[in-house]
């Protein structure tokens, strides 16, 4: 697929991004990171990934704000983009749900539970 994006990562924590970012492409997947919920929404415009790992809290705008605009978005293709929410506090599925996200992951994860999702996620 040249240098398509199958996957942006969208996570302010450098550790965590580079953890998740290592996993993926090892899984195959060409993965980009931003750290910044402000460029968030530009970026998924750009690179037309097909799935979002967004982290909820993030500077500048949040993953619930981030993702309002996705799915608002007048190009269907891109308001359909599949997104995994990360989140640290709470019910990660009930907060992926109410927020309007595909899945979502508690953090800190399993490895094998972050392919699980993102290989469904994928297909």
């Amino acid at each position: 697929m040249g240098d398509q994006t199958d996957i942006l990562l969208i996570e302010d924590d450098h550790s965590i991004a580079e953890a998740v970012r290592f996993i993926l492409t090892r899984e195959g997947w060409q993965v980009a990171v931003i750290r910044d919920g402000g460029e968030a929404v530009d970026s998924i415009r750009a690179q037309r990934p097909r799935l979002v790992v967004l982290d909820l809290m993030l500077p500048n705008r949040s993953g619930s704000e981030i993702l309002a605009d996705l799915r608002a978005l007048p190009d269907p293709l891109l308001a359909r983009t599949a997104v995994l929410l990360l989140t640290a506090h709470g019910d990660a599925v009930g907060t992926a749900a109410a927020c309007g996200a595909d899945a979502g992951l508690a953090k800190p994860f399993a490895n094998d539970e972050l392919r699980a999702l993102v290989g469904r996620l994928m297909h």
